[in-house]
């Protein structure tokens, strides 16, 4: 930092600038003090001495006078004495030059000696007025006195010194004050550093803390030596940080409260600015956006749909909230957006935004539920009731036509029996009361066992069921009753959708990891728009592929719930005209 931009540059400045002001002042008044001091004390002196010169010559001889009169002065003080028309000239070696006679009669001021008989005191211009000598010389200081009356002629003693000397006096004292000013200014340097460093050096400890506290470091503390106001504002600054320690932790604190609440909301979150800025996202905001920036192939994952803004500005526009619903990517997020109030005005708005896809898609669940119940519940109840109607009405004329009526109300109330009991395994199934049996099953048996059922299906829908397994005994854990009723429901499901000459073929295999078992058809295929709904509840095939005969469509939704218990997992592969895959995967890790 250079000096003048510091509090002790300005310091020492200062004080420079004020004792410098004062010294000149000073200065200028003593050298004219000790000028006018000098001319003063020479006047006088002056003065008596043509007045002890006057009185001597009244006294003594003129010749004795005289001598006396020449010891009275110095080397660069001349006399002159004029007496009975004579002049006299005091015998100096150091002066060079002379008053005439008519300089003193012809000066106004200095001839009254002669014509008033009057003491006179006067700064003579003469040697640079044009007078003889040089013209650079000085002024001279004239005193003239008169002679006693009692001389018979007019007389006068005159007596002058050059200026000079007192020039040179004054020159001394100049120099000795401008010498006392310079350390005077030296002293007040070293006193302004010593005073500026003594009140700055705490100045700077405050810097470094206020530096330290801009950084985050809020624990640096100013030490405070002395009581004065300088150690106040040490202390004050030390209760500041304090204080702006605790705030910023309690920021902090709630910063990061505010944080884990949004983060661990399952709704989606943004903040706007007054502007329609986003601020603040939480993660499923973030992938709204990320959903809304891939539907728009752009990229942009900091804007949000027009809709949005729309519902934004009617909040702040209306100051009150607004709720709309935005289908993006086959998803349904509903948005409710209210204004945020700073004091008196709005500042922005916040946004809480849910994925309703799952609320809608069960909600058309439950409807196709009721719908597809009462679709498979109206076909055996119709013909139940028709058929029982024409047995009490005596339709039917003999005892064959009786049975055989009697047969399809049974077949009917198997059906309905049958599609009871699979809503109610679902039903325990989904509320976690199934109790799964668990015993080690040797898989190749187990298989064998269950396709032995189907092989006169088979034979007569001239299909070929077949068995890939593995050779070496291979043992699982599992309920194998509810195996069989997956097994079953899958082996079923493919020879009916498989035409004649296919084939259906299950494949055992198993690794480290567990155990795989596979139900691969060549039948006519699902929809690939079908696929990720098979395994929900009243799922059927198209009633074009299917031959014959037609389930309650629970079946795969059984199976799955099933599979899930055991904690394994159930996938579908298929391709129209390439026939399907249905794979089960059982771990180890619960054998």
């Amino acid at each position: 930092m250079r000096l003048w931009h510091s509090v002790v540059g300005k310091l020492w400045a200062t004080f420079l600038i004020l004792v410098s002001f004062v010294l000149f002042i000073l200065t200028v008044m003593l050298l004219q003090f000790f000028e006018n001091y000098h001319i003063d004390q020479t006047e006088k002196g002056l003065k008596a001495t043509a007045n002890k010169i006057a009185l001597i010559l009244e006294k003594h001889d003129r010749e004795i006078g005289l001598e006396i009169a020449w010891e009275l002065v110095d080397e660069v003080t001349k006399v002159i004495i004029i007496a009975d028309d004579q002049v006299y000239y005091s015998p100096n070696e150091n002066q060079t030059f002379e008053l005439p006679l008519s300089y003193l009669h012809g000066d106004p001021d200095l001839k009254a000696v002669f014509t008033k008989n009057e003491s006179v005191t006067k700064v003579s211009s003469y040697l640079t007025d044009g007078g003889e000598g040089n013209i650079d010389n000085p002024d001279i200081l004239i005193s003239g006195v008169p002679l006693p009356p009692s001389n018979e002629n007019d007389g006068a003693v005159f007596i002058y010194q050059s200026l000079e000397v007192m020039q040179e006096t004054t020159e001394s004292t100049t120099k000795f004050t401008l010498l006392a000013a310079g350390v005077a200014i030296i002293l007040t340097t070293i006193f302004a550093f010593f005073l500026s460093t003594r009140i700055t050096a705490p100045l700077r400890k405050m810097k470094e803390a206020v530096t330290a506290a801009s950084r985050g470091n809020f624990d640096t503390k100013v030490p405070y030596l002395s009581k004065d106001e300088i150690g106040d504002l040490a202390i004050t600054f030390n209760r500041m940080g304090r204080q702006l320690k605790y705030n910023i932790d309690a920021l902090s604190q709630e910063k990061e409260q505010l944080s884990s609440i949004l983060s661990s909301m399952a709704d989606g979150v943004f903040t706007f600015s007054k502007d329609g800025e986003i601020v603040i996202t939480n993660p499923p905001a973030d992938r709204f956006l990320r959903h809304w920036s891939y539907e728009r192939e752009d990229g942009l994952v900091d804007s949000v749909p027009a809709y949005v803004m729309e519902l934004f500005q009617t909040a702040v526009n209306t100051e009150s909230e607004s709720i709309g619903e935005v289908n993006i990517q086959g998803r349904t997020w509903v948005m409710v957006i209210s204004p945020l109030y700073n004091e008196t005005y709005i500042r922005g708005a916040v946004a809480v935004i849910r994925d309703m896809t799952e609320e809608r898609q069960l909600d058309k669940l439950r409807k196709d539920f009721i719908a597809n119940v009462s679709h498979e519940l109206r076909t055996p109840i119709a013909l139940m009731q028709g058929y029982s109607e024409a047995i009490v009405d005596d339709i039917a004329g003999t005892e064959d036509e009786k049975k055989e009526m009697a047969k399809v109300i049974y077949d009917e109330s198997l059906r309905m029996s049958r599609l009871v009991n699979e809503l109610l395994d679902i039903a325990r199934m989904e509320a976690g009361h199934i109790q799964l049996i668990r015993e080690a099953v040797e898989v190749k048996s187990f298989i064998l066992k269950v396709t032995r059922k189907f092989q006169r299906l088979a034979a007569e829908k001239k299909i070929i069921l077949a068995e890939s397994l593995e050779d070496k005994g291979v043992w699982a854990s599992f309920d194998p009753d509810r195996m069989e009723q997956v097994l079953t429901n899958l082996i079923d499901n493919a020879i009916r959708h498989t035409p004649e000459s296919g084939q259906v073929t299950i494949v055992q295999r198993s690794n480290e990891k567990g155990l795989m078992i596979e139900v691969v058809d060549s039948g006519s295929g699902i929809p690939e728009e079908d696929l990720p709904f098979v395994f929900e509840r009243f799922y059927k095939a198209d009633k074009a592929r299917t031959r014959g005969r037609s389930g309650t469509g629970l079946g795969l939704a059984i199976a799955k719930n099933i599979v899930d218990t055991h904690k394994g997992q159930i996938t579908v592969q298929s391709k129209i005209g390439h026939g399907t895959t249905f794979s089960i995967f059982l771990p180890k890790s619960h054998e």
